[in-house]
């Protein structure tokens, strides 16, 4: 039997096993793919491989904690970490739990001899403790552990695994919403992205080589990057809605609404037409529905037993009139986001997916769910009615 590292053993890792295992959502993320018939002739979790193989054939939307992040996120460090064809793996830390799948399954990696490079940001408020621990014991089992920018956070969450299979080296990534924290990703809802898409994965590689120090000049093909690019892509996007007037529309989740430059943005394409629908968990400072300015854009907020953590991103027009653009990743419309942290978006391109996002997105626009509502007073209103859903449980009983 594996030994856990030192840093989990115990009577408090023992608790949390049992609490994951009480609590894991029972969807498997990857049971849908292999059932479906891929062809790869794979069984979910019965191999090693079978992760791999799966996204050599496509990518892997995930939505947590509906699909579950043990046997998916999770799964894809650990098997990373004990493939023998797997070379290398990077990973970003800015949230984990004291009793780390992912640091458990990361010391394994390099102790067989894999490179490993993991960016940990020791600044992450009221985590600076545990993220210190770790760093030091990633250290000591020969991870090459960068702390990131001094002027930066390193706020994006990002994994990407380098495989030598019978054709070359592949790439395999991950892009999400979320930390890579066993604890609340079972309490907060998030979204991410599994892929070997090329173009994407060599975009992270990009990302790692210049956040380890090994690259000053960066390119990226796909993924949207802050605080390079991720400003001007978002303003670009929303002006570029305004231009279709009553056609264009764009739709936005995220934390917290506060940066002054892109509610500007979201006001213009309010008076060109435009319609701009918001979910905002928490601070808004953007006022709907004054005339002149605001009125085609509502902002809505949405309670439950899960926190709404995913940040997602929708034009309507694009990609082209009737083409729309989706992109999700680890930034909220705030001056720290777009400025002052590294953050990336990654595009979803899989019809099938962004129906998946529309129909989240649908979910918590109904009418007919417990959500409130922010009034030109710049008050919250409750939405109307005795009898009102619950958006979460809907969602969970697809």
């Amino acid at each position: 039997r594996r030994q856990r590292h030192p840093l989990v053993r115990g009577e408090a890792s023992q608790e949390i096993e049992r609490n994951r295992a009480g609590h894991r959502p029972t969807v498997d993320a990857f049971a849908s793919y292999t059932d479906s018939g891929s062809g790869s002739g794979v069984q979910g979790g019965s191999e090693i491989g079978d992760i791999f193989a799966i996204l050599r054939e496509h990518d892997v939307f995930l939505h947590h904690p509906y699909e579950s992040f043990a046997d998916s996120v999770e799964a894809f460090v650990e098997r990373a970490a004990d493939d023998p064809k797997v070379k290398s793996i990077k990973m970003t830390l800015y949230r984990t739990s004291g009793e780390s799948p992912f640091g458990e399954s990361l010391i394994r990696a390099a102790e067989r001899g894999v490179q490993v490079a993991v960016v940990v940001e020791l600044q992450a408020r009221f985590d600076e403790q545990t993220n210190i621990a770790w760093a030091k014991a990633l250290e000591r089992a020969g991870v090459h552990v960068v702390f990131g920018f001094v002027d930066l956070k390193t706020h994006a969450k990002c994994i990407l695994v380098v495989r030598e299979e019978d054709d070359g080296f592949r790439r395999y990534g991950h892009v999400g919403t979320g930390n890579y924290n066993s604890r609340t990703a079972r309490l907060y809802e998030d979204m991410g992205l599994l892929t070997a898409d090329p173009d994407i994965t060599a975009d992270l590689g990009n990302l790692f080589n210049h956040l380890t120090g090994y690259s000053r000049e960066i390119a990226f093909r796909k993924i949207v990057v802050a605080p390079r690019r991720l400003r001007d892509r978002l303003t670009e996007l929303i002006d570029n809605e305004a231009t279709f007037g009553s056609r264009g529309e764009v739709i936005a989740k995220m934390n917290a609404l506060a940066d002054p430059g892109m509610i500007a943005a979201l006001c213009r394409a309010s008076t060109a037409g435009a319609r701009v629908d918001l979910l905002v968990r928490g601070i808004c400072c953007l006022r709907p529905g004054v005339p002149g300015v605001s009125e085609n854009i509502t902002v809505r907020s949405v309670l439950g037993r899960y926190l709404e953590h995913s940040r997602i991103y929708r034009f309507a027009n694009g990609g082209g009139a009737g083409r729309p653009i989706y992109l999700i990743g680890s930034a909220d419309m705030m001056p720290r986001n777009l400025d002052a942290r590294v953050e990336a978006l990654v595009p979803i391109e899989d019809p099938a997916h962004q129906a998946r996002i529309d129909a989240v997105l649908a979910g918590l626009r109904a009418p007919d769910v417990v959500a409130w509502t922010l009034g030109s007073d710049a008050t919250w209103h409750r939405a109307p009615g005795e009898q009102l859903a619950d958006a979460q449980a809907r969602l969970a009983g697809r």
